[in-house]
């Protein structure tokens, strides 16, 4: 009797794992942006603290880029 427990276990053990394989084989969905992830961007200077950020997430003034709208309001007034 505790050999047929035993193989129980094993056989539910291994459909687990193989359920879970098959589980990965699917692709994931693809992204929709444009940009593919891991693309270089340019990286601007922000002109007050001099954190560097991507251009896509710098905000953009008269005298230069910026990290944030405080450093914006800070240097350029307004």
């Amino acid at each position: 009797m505790k050999y047929l427990t035993v193989l129980l276990v094993l056989a539910v053990a291994f459909w687990l794992w193989r359920s879970n394989r098959k589980a990965d084989k699917v692709p994931p969905p693809k992204p929709s942006s444009a940009k593919a992830p891991g693309t270089p961007q340019p990286m601007l200077r922000c002109a007050a603290c001099g954190l560097h950020l991507p251009q896509s997430d710098a905000l953009t003034g008269r005298q230069g880029s910026y990290c944030s709208a405080a450093h914006l309001k800070q240097l350029e007034g307004g």
